[in-house]
């Protein structure tokens, strides 16, 4: 099962991923959990997270880039779901050999990130990255969509189909 945890705390201004979740929403096995609807206050259910996330063989992360991070509630999902004595530590093995990929949305372009001495959008999944591998995640390739402020909506449909064929070529490498 594929589980997208969605966190864009301004849905409904969307272009890139609500094209995004249109093209996977209907394939099987996938389920979506929109964090800004189910916790607008914050509170997260943690042991309804930890449920779902036990049913996933993928997890995907799937946001916009806010400050070149991810939005406020999905940090916090990280903090509170992933927790000790379950994502990791002392008998934290529930993660363990589960895939999970980053897919992002930016307003700018690739050439953007290219920051300092740091150049390269591949920085930036840096601290997400080492969370998924301590906590024994599999870290995929991420999925980027960049410059969708200025994309034409034939652009942005054609991005969110070359999404929806890397989940279902997940599928079939992981299901026969």
């Amino acid at each position: 099962m594929i589980l997208i945890i969605y966190a864009h705390p301004y849905p409904r201004h969307s272009h890139a991923n609500k094209r995004m979740l249109d093209q996977v929403k209907a394939l099987d096995g996938v389920e979506i959990r929109s964090l800004y609807e189910l916790y607008p206050d914050f509170n997260i259910d943690i042991a309804a997270e930890q449920e779902a996330i036990s049913r996933a063989d993928l997890i995907v992360w799937q946001h916009p880039m806010q400050w070149y991070s991810t939005p406020a509630l999905l940090k916090l999902w990280i903090d509170k779901v992933f927790s000790h004595g379950w994502a990791y530590g002392h008998n934290g093995h529930a993660l363990k050999g589960k895939s999970v990929l980053w897919a992002v949305t930016t307003g700018g372009g690739e050439a953007h990130f290219d920051i300092g001495s740091h150049p390269g959008f591949e920085v930036l999944a840096q601290p997400l990255q080492a969370t998924a591998l301590y906590c024994g995640l599999k870290w995929l390739p991420p999925f980027a969509m960049h410059c969708t402020f200025v994309c034409d909506d034939e652009t942005l449909q054609a991005q969110a189909r070359h999404y929806k064929q890397r989940l279902l070529d997940w599928q079939e490498t992981h299901n026969g």
